[in-house]
């Protein structure tokens, strides 16, 4: 790996987690995690198959929002220990719905990025 992407990574994580600690501090709670990961999963998808797919970006810049922001972003550990603590707290049904809106939100999140990209991608090859 290149210093840039390196230095690209950390400049971009820098920023993905400040934003994830700035929505935590604002809307406190595990909907704003799970929230929060959904938008990722959104992000990842989309960045993939419409940023990276087409080298709209350098190297670098795919690294650090991909890996650096969207990475830092999105927070599995407090997705786990949210839902540890419901589990622990013998809440089973928040704690069940909790994952399953994680897991199913996720993927439908990611499938929505990658809809929206090719949906872009064909848009603009259709004006050109």
């Amino acid at each position: 790996m290149k210093f840039k992407d390196l230095l690209s990574i950390f400049f971009f994580g820098s920023l993905g987690s400040l934003s994830r600690y700035g929505l935590t501090l604002l809307f406190p709670g595990k909907q704003t995690t799970l929230l929060i990961n959904i938008i990722g999963c959104f992000l990842l998808s989309f960045l993939t198959y419409y940023v990276i797919e087409h080298n709209l970006l350098s190297g670098w810049m795919n690294a650090g929002i991909g890996t650096g922001f969207i990475g830092a972003f999105t927070t599995f550990s407090s997705f786990c220990n949210d839902f540890d603590q419901a589990i622990l707290t013998h809440n089973l049904l928040p704690a069940s719905l909790y994952l399953l809106f994680s897991i199913f939100g996720g993927y439908l999140a990611a499938w929505l990025g990658f809809t929206v990209a090719n949906h872009l991608f064909k848009r603009k090859e259709h004006q050109e």
